[in-house]
């Protein structure tokens, strides 16, 4: 009989404690009683209130653990920026298609098991690897930063093949393959250590900026839809906008550039900035083109020669 009590008492516990989740963090359990599903700070929240929720923002609240956060299995969209997260292990969440996870100090983001992932923004942090070889759904990548934050130096983006727009700026890479992501339309890998980039399989880019980095050479002559070009404060000697007629603009100022810069296809220029050159020539330039911003001081010719007439 008393074996029985036992037995039914540890029953009890056992279905007590699958209908509660454990949240260790009081902010993060303060926040999701700020949004109703939860009553009271006890570390508990109970898995019912949490069975339906699909979008969850919890951004600026002092957060530094997400623990309890892969019990929410019908979360499709995660919103955590801004708080003082270091790790983020997302493994359990595969419904979820939307991540947002900026300027936190994660040093560790795991979202391998997320394949339904569309979109992922990670700027801003301290990761210096990131993992998205089976998220390969993703669209939408931003794992840049603005000022300080990640330090990535390798990037795998081989298995993202939908992957339409990638924003992996103010890293450490030093190389970047991009042959698989034919889908790319918007390319941002400024401030890095590339020292070259082959986009001859991205013929949908409309943007690439690729400024600061340390290329010699730039072939786009392929992307026939880009609208904009910023591969300034490379060392390039060799550049070829030659099939590219819908270019707008085009920063190529601080390279090495010699000789004629050919522009006699981009009739649908109109923003040029291409100082600190050695060019000696532009050509003829195009019907569109802005006078009044016209910048191509400190080349081998007289600028004044492709001032507004």
């Amino acid at each position: 009989m008393k074996r029985l009590l036992i037995l039914g008492v540890c029953f009890v516990l056992l279905i007590s404690c699958e209908d509660k989740v454990y949240i260790p963090d009081n902010n993060f359990e303060q926040a999701l009683i700020d949004l109703g599903y939860d009553d009271a700070i006890d570390g508990y929240v109970l898995k019912n209130s949490i069975n339906n929720c699909k979008e969850l923002d919890v951004s600026s609240k002092g957060i530094s653990y997400l623990n309890g956060i892969e019990r929410f299995s019908a979360l499709t969209g995660l919103s955590c920026n801004n708080n003082q997260l270091t790790s983020l292990d997302l493994r359990g969440n595969t419904a979820l298609t939307g991540l947002s996870c900026n300027s936190n100090k994660l040093t560790s983001l795991n979202v391998s098991g997320c394949t339904a992932l569309t979109r992922l923004h990670c700027y801003s942090n301290k990761l210096t690897s990131l993992n998205v070889s089976g998220c390969t759904a993703l669209t939408v990548l931003h794992c840049g930063n603005f000022g300080l934050g990640n330090g990535l130096t390798s990037l795998d983006i081989t298995q993202n093949t939908a992957l339409t727009e990638l924003y992996c700026n103010n890293n450490q890479l030093t190389s970047l393959d991009v042959s698989q992501n034919t889908a790319l339309t918007v390319l941002h890998c400024y401030i890095n250590q590339l020292t070259s980039l082959d986009i001859t399989q991205n013929t949908a880019l409309t943007e690439l900026y690729c400024g600061n980095n340390q290329l010699t050479s730039l072939d786009v002559s392929g992307c026939t839809a880009l609208t904009s070009l910023s591969c300034g404060d490379n060392q390039l000697t060799s550049l070829n906008v030659s099939g590219c007629t819908a270019l707008v603009k085009l920063y190529c100022n601080r390279n090495q550039l010699t000789g004629r810069l050919n522009l006699s296809q981009n009739a649908a220029l109109i923003d040029l900035d291409c100082e600190y050159n050695q060019l000696t020539s532009l050509g003829e330039l195009g019907p569109h083109i802005d006078y009044d911003i016209l910048n191509c001081w400190n080349n081998n010719f007289n600028c004044e020669d492709y001032q507004r007439p």
